[in-house]
């Protein structure tokens, strides 16, 4: 099974979520700090982390800025109930979730399934049923190549590294170029039935996809939005 890393610095929290997931047959690792949960994953990269934004000794904007330098994990952030920074913040780190505090360990152990659903194109693992075939296969739009059993992406041959939400909403984008896909196609396409996120979320994660195109190659249009309709991918 799956190996989660819980980074918070409320050993209550730590202790319950455990308990919650080891019963699901999930291997767990905590940490009580950032500094320390960076450091463990530098020898023992988990499978997901679910992640504490705010925390001691490392502040817990950096922790998530600092984990997203080195590795693509797939993270759940845990934020403050009612504080919109810290959902913005996750946005913006490339979360792939976010639960708001207090929250029901049910609906917690139900997001990460749902999480390790969409990750699991990326090592050939199957959490629940397989991912449909056609899914699986390379995808190539000109310039752009996606290889979702590597889990890989490139334009003009540059490596652009994707979270799975990004991997997937592009991917969703490209496989019909000219074809309008609204946000909630989008939502369907990225995220697990189970899981409600909103239209800020999904044009945040296009605003980071163009962004990390645009780091590899300024001149990168190819993602169009239709203002209250949706996004499309130029056809080639």
């Amino acid at each position: 099974m799956p190996t989660i890393a819980l980074v918070d610095d409320d050993r209550n929290i730590l202790t319950s979520v455990s308990i919650a997931l080891e019963a699901e047959g999930y291997r767990i690792m905590t940490y009580t700090d950032g500094a320390s949960a960076l450091d463990g994953f530098k020898t023992s990269p988990p499978d997901l982390a679910i992640l504490d934004i705010k925390m001691p000794r490392m502040d817990g904007m950096e922790t998530p800025r600092r984990m997203r330098q080195k590795t693509d994990i797939p993270v759940i952030f845990l934020t403050s109930k009612d504080e919109e920074i810290d959902e913005l913040f996750g946005l913006k780190m490339g979360a792939d979730d976010f639960i708001r505090k207090p929250f029901s360990q049910r609906l917690l152990v139900e997001r990460v399934k749902a999480v390790l659903r969409r990750v699991s194109p990326k090592d050939g693992t199957s959490a629940t049923a397989a991912p449909k075939a056609e899914d699986q296969k390379a995808l190539e739009r000109g310039n752009l190549l996606m290889d979702p059993e590597r889990h890989t992406c490139t334009w003009k041959n540059k490596p652009v590294t994707l979270t799975v939400t990004e991997f997937l909403i592009l991917q969703a984008l490209a496989s019909r170029p000219g074809v309008v896909k609204s946000r909630n196609a989008l939502m369907d396409a990225a995220y697990d039935d189970q899981v409600y996120v909103d239209d800020r979320t999904i044009d945040s994660h296009i605003k980071r996809l163009r962004k990390k195109f645009k780091a590899v190659d300024d001149a990168f249009d190819m993602i169009e939005t239709l203002y209250g309709v949706g996004y499309r991918f130029k056809e080639v």
